[in-house]
């Protein structure tokens, strides 16, 4: 959980640290946006390739590279005096987030039952969703304080907490001995399913929600202040949704993907038809924040029922895949802004989402075979 809201602290920290870095460095806001950026491009491209070229290492050996890797590049992060240094540590992140978030949850949810996993992804996903609403506001505010370095060192710190305590405890095994090495329930066409879901969704909410501040200022009439406010409730949101779906994760998985799906799509075009209304916008934003963050943590879940092969190939591209909807979803939103303003991009976000749902519908209307290895696991 440690090492989970450290990377996802990591990846969005220069979100809140844009100027900073600008000045800084000397260089344009936008080149400091493209950190962020670039770091989801290199997470969608790289994930699957690396998880392929490091299947048969022990995952205690991987986990201790990759929060190496981490302390490394955050140190290296830190102590830059150049863009092009920042910009080199901040893809040695991305590369050790790739190959993160493929192995992290085979390994944590193996160490339980299978009756209890969806409780085990609950809680790393809650452990991320805290990056966005403690991490980065926290990483901010000490960076304006002390200099934007001083919170990027102190993910260092986080990550070497993280490990020395996975080098220590954790068991080592061949990662396919594992316990959640395999899908309890392969089901390729399943597998197939659930990846375009999330990919859509992420596309449609990404559309709408790199624009949020834009549109609550421009169409729902808040002022500067309050949109912070609404965007701290956003995160807020975000983390009682993961807390609550993956309390119930394990009895209604399919339906928890389903309810997180639809009520993202309702968020956004009720933002879309409604934000004019400030209270309306305030009610269809926390209920696109209570959507968002358990749209991937249901995804991810389902991967480790349904992967038709290794859960950490599975993984490894349904986080690819989310990745590339993101930045396919920012680039997009980017396109409709002028020609249809910034309530065009909700809708062009809603659509998409509501685009999810059907294929997740086809796919309850169209039940698949499984794999004859669904016993392995069990």
């Amino acid at each position: 959980m440690l090492a989970a809201f450290t990377f996802n602290t990591a990846e969005n920290l220069p979100v809140g640290l844009l100027e900073l870095i600008s000045e800084s460095l000397s260089v344009s806001v936008p080149a400091v946006g493209l950190l962020v950026t670039g770091y989801g491009l290199t997470v969608a491209v790289v994930s699957l390739p690396l998880a392929h070229v490091m299947r048969a290492v022990p995952r205690r050996h991987v986990l201790t590279g990759v929060l190496g890797a981490l302390v490394v590049s955050s140190l290296l992060a830190a102590l830059a005096d150049s863009y092009g240094l920042l910009l080199v540590a901040r893809l040695l992140t991305a590369l050790a987030q790739a190959l993160f978030w493929a192995v992290m949850g085979p390994v944590a949810v193996g160490l339980f039952a299978p009756e209890g996993r969806g409780r085990v992804v609950g809680a790393l996903s809650v452990a991320g969703s805290c990056a966005l609403v403690l991490g980065v506001p926290a990483g901010t505010w000490l960076g304006r304080h002390s200099g934007w370095p001083v919170p990027v060192a102190g993910l260092a710190v986080l990550g070497l907490v993280s490990l020395v305590t996975i080098a220590v405890l954790l068991p080592t095994s061949r990662p396919e001995e594992e316990r959640a090495a395999y899908g309890t329930h392969p089901d390729a066409r399943r597998f197939g399913v659930v990846l375009a879901a999330g990919t859509l969704s992420a596309t449609g909410a990404f559309a709408g929600f790199t624009y949020m501040v834009k549109f609550l200022g421009d169409v729902s009439g808040f002022a500067p202040g309050t949109v912070g406010v609404l965007l701290v409730a956003f995160g807020v949101a975000c983390l009682a949704g993961v807390s609550i779906t993956g309390a119930l994760l394990d009895r209604f998985p399919d339906g928890a993907l389903s309810a997180a799906v639809t009520t993202q799509a309702v968020g956004m075009l009720g933002l879309y038809a409604s934000g004019t209304a400030p209270v309306a916008a305030v009610f269809f934003l926390v209920l696109m924040g209570g959507a968002l963050g358990p749209v991937f943590m249901t995804t991810q879940n389902a991967m480790l029922r349904c992967a038709p092969g290794r859960t950490d190939m599975a993984l490894a591209a349904n986080s690819g895949s989310y990745n590339a909807g993101i930045a396919a979803g920012a680039a997009l939103g980017g396109l409709v802004l002028p020609l249809a303003g910034v309530r065009g991009t909700f809708l062009a976000g809603g659509l998409l989402t509501v685009g999810s749902g059907a294929v997740l519908l086809a796919g309850w209307l169209l039940p698949g075979r499984g794999h004859p290895g669904s016993a392995r696991n069990r």
